[in-house]
């Protein structure tokens, strides 16, 4: 393990752009839970494995139609979850580093904590590709509008988990708004934020390519569920011909076409030894 923190370290250290990619594993050193399976789910949400409902049957928008009350009540909690959650040290490593490059950074996750813009990564270098809990959109929707989730106020009876009304509002329609979130069976999600910041990295990207430039590429905490960012970090490493890290500690294999070096560690700790390692080249 200690020979892959210093190939790790090496990459890093010769790369001028920094790309990083994050699962749910990044935040879990956080403190923040990762659902992985119903039994992870249901441990965070007691009152749903009475239901019997699972994370892809709650994470779903016909609850804000159905039962607003439960709708909020899972949403509300993560959002007040997600916001009171101090972002750990690796996030601040990487950003220092990505700064510190000649070409800067870029984040790409499937997470929607908005943990990288607690840790103070600039809005113009992240693609959160399944949208963020801190944006919100009419559920109906009555129209593409996206708005900020500043200080919502939502409360929550957590023995009958129900959140407690007011819930957020359509500024237009009046109608009950929903996090602007990419859910289960989901044809109301309003992607244009997600896509303009898709834009803005595909931008950044066109530029590394016409200079020639050298990233490295950081993957923490993708797993095989759900492989949007695992696909994207792999193409990615294709295109530029340079070496993914991967650090996970179940998931971290990488196939054999791509250059890559695998980490079996959870986050931090991955980030953690290998720039202990940076500091010493």
């Amino acid at each position: 393990m200690e020979n892959s923190f210093k190939k790790a370290a090496q990459a890093i250290k010769n790369a001028d752009a920094l790309i990083i990619t994050t699962g749910a594993g990044m935040g879990v050193d956080s403190g923040l839970p990762d659902f992985r399976g119903n039994s992870g789910f249901w441990k965070e949400y007691p009152t749903i494995s009475h239901l019997g409902i699972s994370f892809s049957e709650m994470a779903n928008p016909r609850w804000f139609d159905e039962n607003p009350k439960l709708a909020w009540a899972f949403y509300g909690h993560r959002y007040n979850l997600y916001n009171e959650t101090i972002p750990h040290k690796g996030f601040n490593l990487l950003l220092e580093t990505g700064q510190s490059k000649h070409y800067g950074y870029f984040a790409f996750t499937s997470n929607v904590d908005g943990q990288f813009q607690q840790a103070g990564y600039s809005d113009k270098y992240i693609e959160e590709v399944h949208g963020s809990i801190n944006h919100l959109q009419c559920s109906t929707p009555c129209t593409s509008e996206i708005w900020k989730a500043t200080n919502l106020n939502i409360k929550i009876d957590k023995q009958l988990f129900e959140a407690k009304e007011p819930f957020p509002k359509c500024p237009k329609c009046g109608a009950i708004a929903r996090p602007n979130i990419l859910m289960f069976g989901d044809w109301s999600w309003i992607s244009q934020r997600s896509s303009e910041q898709n834009n803005n990295f595909n931008k950044w990207l066109n530029i590394l390519k016409k200079e020639s430039a050298k990233p490295v590429i950081i993957e923490i905490g993708a797993g095989r569920a759900v492989p949007t960012v695992r696909i994207k970090s792999e193409r990615l490493s294709e295109d530029f011909n340079t070496t993914l890290i991967r650090i996970n500690p179940r998931d971290y294999q990488v196939p054999e076409s791509i250059n890559g070096i695998e980490i079996k560690t959870g986050a931090f700790e991955g980030i953690e030894k290998i720039f202990e390692f940076i500091n010493t080249l």
